[in-house]
């Protein structure tokens, strides 16, 4: 019987650690841009056709972006999609000048006047040193 005690109770602080982990983990970067992303005229991955020539497009510009390594991870992990051959490009990057890299290498593989840009600048937040 008091096996069965020692099985429940680690069980229970199991489930309270994990509770406790959850409540600290902090919102991720872009959960208010993903509201802005509700609406109906809004372009989301979900609309991404399965037509060859648009999933050919998508899969070039990923590549560009991700074979530059000096983009930060959020640039690399920028939305691409491909609607009849026009492209939507939507997310968070670090620096204005990647925002501008990232719209480069998509033009360059869409064509001029193809590329929409919907990225946004987020840098990255800054901490406060402790004085001495």
């Amino acid at each position: 019987m008091p096996h069965r005690f020692t099985v429940v109770g680690l069980a229970l602080v199991g489930v309270i650690s994990v509770t406790a982990l959850n409540a600290q983990t902090p919102a991720p970067d872009n959960t208010k841009v993903n509201v802005r992303d509700r609406s109906k005229e809004a372009v989301t991955a979900d609309q991404q056709k399965e037509n060859a020539a648009d999933r050919d497009l998508t899969q070039k510009i990923r590549q560009a972006l991700m074979k530059d390594k000096s983009l930060s991870t959020y640039a690399h992990n920028v939305k691409v999609v491909a609607q009849e051959g026009r492209v939507t490009l939507k997310g968070p990057v670090r620096t204005a000048a990647e925002r501008q890299s990232v719209e480069a290498k998509a033009v360059a593989i869409a064509g001029e006047g193809h590329v929409s840009n919907e990225i946004t600048v987020a840098p990255a937040k800054t901490t406060k040193k402790a004085t001495k």
